[in-house]
């Protein structure tokens, strides 16, 4: 299976997503594009790397003078500045310059710091997404968000700064453990939440050959989650406008996953922040009681959670206040007028986040 997407936004940027099963194609991929480098800096981490890197780097090695890896641990804690430092310095040694490329082969941590990077280095290099993660694949891997964590403030030091390609191996997959599998789901069923309720229910009707890893099903369910993500990022690249949708869930489980930790997933928190903006959408009126019952339902599908434990409500209020996406003291928040329609508020009321945060810790 071979399939392509294009990402276009005319004056600006564009670029391809690629789908295949294996990296053989990455080199075929490259030249479609006239993209050419005389060095490429392979960034993962530790986990990745040991699965993929050597298999990457021998693609390349047929299309570069050379091509060197840079390793750094697994796990969110090493998202911060300290680590793209020690890129910067592996850079400069190895004598990298504007005409090299950096390419981001893992999951969503790895490409936002590969990103910036690359976004920053030498005042902006190229870079390339090969996401590893089914998370990477459908969410972070497209529209050129980059950043770090800065303390225990979630990508709050970032840039915009779009790939040169993305080219996806779905067979990746095969590696991921349930879990991970599960958080990628979350922002799979974000996306038919926001833009597509016929697909929302779609995946509903397919869980069972989702769950299984039917590779027809898999590769469908992929490439229009990447559709929705694409469509939001031509009309609106740097999040003046409708790209704030892509947040739903975000606000209350970026709050979650600080105050956590981390112990929870990224696609665990996303999971229970989009349930509690459904909940604070359905005292408003939006949406329906069997909506609701549906987003909860699918969670239990796909194995994500619906409710959290062992934080309290007003901690929760009080880290959504030092989300990124405040605007004049106002949160940005994503609520739903109905399953496949999100929208931008200002005006909800810390009443009613205290209402949908205390909804999914069971109160």
């Amino acid at each position: 299976m071979s399939r392509e997407l294009p990402v276009t936004r005319e004056n600006d940027f564009s670029y391809r997503i690629c789908f295949h099963q294996d990296f053989d194609q990455i080199v075929e991929e490259l030249k479609k594009d006239q993209i050419e480098f005389y060095r490429a800096c392979i960034v993962t981490d530790s986990v990745v790397g040991a699965l993929y890197a050597d298999k990457l780097s021998e693609a390349l090695k047929a299309y570069c003078h050379k091509v060197t890896v840079y390793t750094f641990p697994a796990g969110e804690e090493h998202k911060n500045l300290e680590v793209i430092q020690s890129i910067y310095e592996h850079l400069i040694l190895e004598g990298f310059d504007r005409k090299d490329m950096l390419i981001a082969l893992g999951g969503g941590v790895t490409g936002d710091m590969t990103g910036f990077a690359a976004a920053t280095y030498l005042r902006g290099i190229r870079f390339i997404q090969v996401p590893t993660t089914l998370l990477a694949q459908v969410d972070s891997s497209i529209g050129g968000k980059t950043g770090v964590d800065f303390r225990q403030y979630k990508n709050m030091v970032g840039a915009f700064h779009q790939p040169s390609l993305v080219y996806m191996n779905l067979s990746a997959y095969r590696t991921l453990n349930e879990e991970q599998f599960a958080c990628g789901m979350a922002e799979v069923i974000k996306s038919g939440m926001l833009a597509d309720r016929g697909y929302f229910h779609w995946l509903m009707e397919h869980h069972q050959e989702i769950l299984e890893k039917n590779e027809d099903v898999l590769a469908d369910m992929i490439l229009r989650c990447c559709e929705i993500k694409r469509d939001v990022v031509e009309e609106d690249p740097t999040e003046q406008g409708i790209r704030a949708l892509l947040n739903l869930g975000h606000t209350i489980g970026h709050a979650v996953e600080k105050l956590m930790n981390f112990s929870m997933l990224h696609g665990q928190c996303v999971a229970v922040g989009y349930v509690a903006a459904a909940y604070i959408s359905l005292q408003r009126g939006m949406i329906s009681t069997e909506d609701l019952y549906n987003i909860e339902k699918i969670n239990h599908m796909f194995q994500l959670p619906v409710r959290i434990h062992g934080l309290k409500d007003t901690e929760i209020l009080s880290a959504t206040k030092k989300d990124k996406k405040m605007s004049r003291g106002n949160i940005k928040f994503i609520l739903l007028n109905g399953i496949g329609e999100a929208v931008v508020d200002k005006t909800v009321t810390d009443e009613e986040l205290l209402s949908g945060i205390r909804y999914i810790m069971g109160e």
